[in-house]
């Protein structure tokens, strides 16, 4: 849970930054937003969570 949440915070910071750096208007970030929330309520919603959670287990396993 503490990973999807900070996933979210990320999120939200690259679209602010996009937002008020790179040109992206806000409402094509209402679109991506609404593009997130429909796709999450979808059938592919467990292939891309685990699509997910399979990246972060791999970033995590990383030794420096």
């Amino acid at each position: 849970m503490a990973l999807s949440i900070s996933a979210v915070v990320l999120l939200a910071i690259i679209v602010f930054i996009l937002v008020k750096k790179s040109g992206l208007k806000a409402p094509h970030a209402i679109v991506c937003m609404l593009l997130g929330f429909y796709l999450a309520s979808s059938t592919m919603a467990p292939t891309i969570n685990e699509l997910t959670t399979n990246i972060a287990g791999m970033i995590g396993d990383i030794k420096f």
